[in-house]
């Protein structure tokens, strides 16, 4: 006699349903853990070995997996965003480059190979999937859409001492370019997101703004 299977919600059998899901957990461009995949799989380890063998899957970092887009050059990793929000198991950090400084027109220049990430959880350097990340954790950081040229300003005043040019030098044209940034977008930025030293700096330049105008 033909086993018969329920309905789901969705109006689609059970087993169609499961199978669906089974077929989700292996979707290229996918970032797991072994616990997300789990539940969709009687024999989750000997399946995820036998996919890592074939290369079907690829581990980014202890514990953390991604499913490689297959391509006519080889097999593509994830977007780092997604390989980020899984190993953080949080969508809250921001992706940075101090290579923007340059686009603030202080005359700095130095491209710099890393990739920042401000989040709430982690600290260090860790590789994802052949990406090398330097994790600083913040309490306070803008969304990637709210990252202004104050914001900028800020952040690398926080972090003059690690720039490749002369700091000092980049102080004086900060000096001289203050009035191009907008003065109060650039004193909130400061108090959100600036170092004591930051905002001691950012209310000397200001209040000595009127006298050089």
């Amino acid at each position: 006699m033909k086993q018969r299977t329920s309905p789901t919600p969705d109006g689609t059998s059970a087993s169609a349903s499961a199978s669906s899901s089974v077929s989700q957990s292996w979707r290229a461009g996918r970032v797991f853990r072994r616990k997300d995949i789990s539940s969709q799989s009687p024999s989750v380890d000997r399946e995820l070995s036998r996919r890592l063998q074939t290369g079907q899957v690829c581990k980014a970092a202890r514990g953390l997996y991604y499913v490689p887009k297959q391509t006519p050059f080889g097999p593509v990793p994830p977007e780092p965003s997604r390989l980020l929000a899984k190993f953080l198991d949080d969508k809250q950090f921001l992706v940075f480059n101090p290579s923007a400084y340059n686009t603030l027109g202080l005359g700095t220049t130095q491209l710099y190979n890393r990739t920042t990430v401000y989040n709430h959880k982690r600290h260090g350097t860790f590789t994802l999937a052949g990406f090398e990340f330097e994790f600083r954790q913040k309490r306070h950081f803008p969304q990637a859409a709210k990252v202004t040229r104050e914001f900028l300003l800020v952040d690398m005043l926080n972090n003059i001492d690690t720039l490749a040019e002369d700091s000092a030098t980049v102080l004086q044209r900060v000096q001289t370019k203050l009035a191009t940034f907008d003065a109060a977008q650039l004193q909130d930025a400061a108090r959100q997101y600036g170092t004591e030293r930051t905002r001691k700096q950012v209310t000397a330049l200001l209040t000595a703004l009127p006298a050089q105008a």
